[in-house]
């Protein structure tokens, strides 16, 4: 019997009783579904989940990215990123983050598969962006109201850069491009208001000064870190998580080196039930 049990007051809970392994009917989907929603990430453990199986449960959330523009993919399976880190391939996700939010459309969810992690270190932390907004001061809410902030491919520079200089950072600028989104946001489904800003891909405000841009953003990056905001994630084999990116931001750790870590990720780029 699906069990779910919050973890934190402001994020996160765990899901046991059901099996990803298995095919699943449209109920424990539904309810699968009801507490992403009401947690904004869920994990699971204990998931021997392979490739198929991964893509079953992505697909009963909505439409599946074709793949991401930079990380590779697991050997035929081009919509399931794979994520291998040790001394030699140093991650780039540590970083406060939503996904893709340098697009116009940023993906609705990620559900990320734990092949093999290490003993110790390589915590996941998500942050709800929700409970961020509600703790906000209220003349803080009013400023914000009607805002837009631009965002970009942000730390992903680094990665164009390395394959090919400033030539190739800028023809990824050109390619990837750039999106404007509104800093306060209402998620689509839950209604609730949250902070639409991300340290990684979210340049300037729209129509402020840089200086004042930086003033507004450094104190919401700040201030949306709280450990009161945040749940802390300790992967084992097999374990599985999956987050609402429209609400939450995530920063994966990088205190495991040089030890092995290899992940499986699909990104679920529309919430099919969405209205």
């Amino acid at each position: 019997m699906l069990k779910v049990e919050a973890i934190t007051p402001a994020i996160g809970a765990e899901i046991s009783g059901v099996s990803l392994c298995k095919d699943l009917n449209s109920e424990t989907v539904e309810n699968i579904y009801n507490a992403l929603i009401r947690y904004q990430v869920i994990f699971f453990r204990e998931q021997n989940i392979k490739p198929e199986s991964h893509l079953k449960l992505a697909n009963s959330f909505g439409d599946i990215d074709p793949g991401h523009p930079v990380y590779p993919h697991v050997e035929g399976f081009q919509s399931i990123v794979l994520l291998k880190n040790y001394s030699n391939k140093m991650p780039d996700t540590n970083d406060w983050h939503k996904d893709f939010t340098f697009k116009s459309n940023p993906p609705f969810a990620s559900i990320l598969h734990a092949v093999s992690v290490p003993k110790i270190g390589g915590d996941t932390l998500w942050a709800s962006m929700s409970a961020a907004y509600d703790s906000l001061p209220e003349g803080w809410k009013k400023d914000l109201e009607g805002l837009e902030a631009i965002h970009d491919m942000g730390t992903f520079r680094n990665d164009f850069y390395k394959e090919g200089g400033v030539d190739s950072v800028n023809n990824a600028l050109k390619k990837v491009g750039s999106a404007v989104h509104k800093v306060i946001e209402t998620h689509p489904v839950s209604g609730l208001k949250y902070l639409n800003i991300n340290q990684s891909f979210t340049r300037n405000i729209v129509n402020e000064s840089q200086g004042s841009s930086d003033h507004i953003l450094q104190f919401l990056f700040k201030h949306m870190t709280k450990p009161e905001f945040q749940v802390r994630f300790h992967w084992e084999n097999n374990s599985l998580a999956i987050w609402d990116n429209r609400i939450t931001q995530h920063y994966a750790i990088c205190d495991y080196l040089p030890n092995f870590r290899h992940m499986h990720r699909i990104t679920v780029i529309n919430d099919k039930r969405e209205k």
